[in-house]
Formats: C-alpha cells, structure tokens, sequence
C-alpha cells in the first residue's frame, strides 16, 4: 500500500507561484503520477500527468504554465504552477495508479485571489 501526502498549497495572488509536492510512502520509480483538482461545484479533472519514464502530459488551460516533475530518489512528484489565475483555485490531488490500485492523497487547497 502507497500512502501519498500533498502539500505545499496556500493562497496567493493572480499571477503568482506556487510548488506542489506529493511525497510517496514507498517507491514510485514504476508508476505515472497524475495530479487532479476539483474546484467547488465542479468534477475532478486531471491536470497534468507524468510516466515512469518522465513523459509528461497536461490539460490545455495549464500548458505553459504548469510543470509536473519526479524525483524517484525522493519519492516525489511535483507540480510547479506559474502565471496562477483565479480559475485554478481548487483542492489538488495527485494519483498514483498501480494497475491493481489507484491511490490518492488528501489534497492540499490552492487559493488564487487578490
């Protein structure tokens, strides 16, 4: 079982920065990492996702802006987000998928707003 713990969420103004990290209790090194978000009244979607390999894919309202990365000695995923705008306020989530299991985190809350 992986237990997976986000952090690094707060609020900050438009335009703004911030890093993400969801640290993994176990190795990841096999594993694709995604990171979802579900802003009040509103599905979950997926944001940004990457491979074991490194491959790297995102939702067309963050490319440019978002950058989801891996340290496999760390156990760590990270989400670096630039250029924040309101409509990225939400609960962010990262997804470990095992094949047998999916396993999430808690989430950690992103404000955007001045």
């Amino acid at each position: 079982q992986v237990q997976l713990v986000e952090s690094g969420g707060g609020l900050v103004q438009p335009g703004g920065s911030l890093r993400l990290s969801c640290a993994a209790s176990g190795s990841i090194l096999s594993y694709g990492v995604t990171w979802y978000r579900q802003a009040p009244g509103k599905q979950r979607e997926s944001v940004a996702f990457i491979g074991s390999s490194g491959g790297t894919n995102y939702e067309d309202s963050v490319k440019g802006r978002f950058t989801i990365s891996r340290d496999n000695a760390k156990n760590t995923v990270y989400l670096q987000m630039n250029s924040l705008k309101p409509e990225d306020t939400a609960v962010y989530y990262c997804k470990i998928a095992t094949g047998a299991y999916d396993y999430w985190g808690q989430g950690t809350q992103v404000t955007v707003s001045s």
